[in-house]
């Protein structure tokens, strides 16, 4: 039995990435992989991207990673590429859409958003048709295991909000948001427990595990830079509610 740990959606705040690290390493973690948004709305993507790409094994583009490599000429973007530089910058762009992988017997499939695209979002109360949809095939899958055959489990981030939903014998998982959660104010990752690469049935778990961390730290770190969207990102921190749910002077 292998410890698999997934997260997602850091978003630059390395306050939480190094809280989550810490509860991973006392979780005895085996491997580790990431869903994409490592950079952009905080104001630490250095970090936390040498970080990641020092301790994971396998890293998925999320749609801010590729907004940060391919949409420069818009400023929010461009900041956020300006403190990378130009080789982070072109990591960002080369890293793959998806990853698929046997545990325990299941086909897993892990990315960002959807098989879609990485803007293509999929909350837990959408309709049950569009919910399916994250079990198909399309030529964006990054060499799937069968590309004839929808996956046993699906894992994916993006929306920032962790759950478990099981739909027609098949099972879809959102990790949640280490960085930037909207759900509540703690840091969100999730474990999956089995035989990495087996192909028999063997026990298989799952585990959404929260993480408290020094929020404030976190908003100092923001305050303390120039980075664009700083007061509406110091509220969701606080809060855990996104930013278009919430009225304030600054946001219409």
């Amino acid at each position: 039995m292998q410890n698999i740990a997934i997260l997602s959606d850091i978003h630059g705040n390395l306050q939480a990435l190094e809280a989550v690290l810490e509860d991973i390493e006392r979780q005895g973690v085996d491997r580790l992989i990431c869903l994409g948004d490592m950079v952009g709305r905080g104001p630490n993507s250095v970090e936390v991207m040498d970080l990641l790409q020092a301790e994971c094994d396998i890293i998925v583009r999320g749609n801010w990673d590729e907004l940060v490599a391919r949409k420069q000429d818009e400023w929010i973007f461009r900041w956020h590429a300006e403190q990378l530089g130009q080789e982070r910058v072109a990591q960002l762009d080369k890293l793959p859409f998806s990853f698929d992988c046997l545990i325990s017997g299941r086909h897993v499939r892990l990315l960002h958003a959807s098989p879609q695209s990485v803007y293509h979002r999929v909350q837990p109360w959408d309709a049950l048709e569009k919910r399916k949809e994250m079990f198909e095939f399309t030529p964006n899958l990054t060499e799937p295991l069968h590309p004839c055959q929808a996956p046993d489990v699906v894992v994916y981030g993006d929306i920032h909000q962790a759950y478990v939903q099981h739909i027609e014998g098949k099972t879809l998982v959102n990790c949640g948001s280490v960085g930037n959660p909207l759900d509540m104010t703690q840091a969100s990752y999730l474990i999956l427990q089995g035989q990495y690469g087996g192909v028999d049935q063997a026990p298989f778990r799952m585990q959404l595990c929260r993480v408290p961390y020094d929020i404030e730290a976190a908003v100092q770190a923001a305050e303390r830079s120039d980075m664009p969207e700083i007061k509406p990102y110091v509220r969701e921190l606080r809060t855990g509610v996104y930013r278009g749910l919430q009225k304030s002077e600054d946001e219409g």
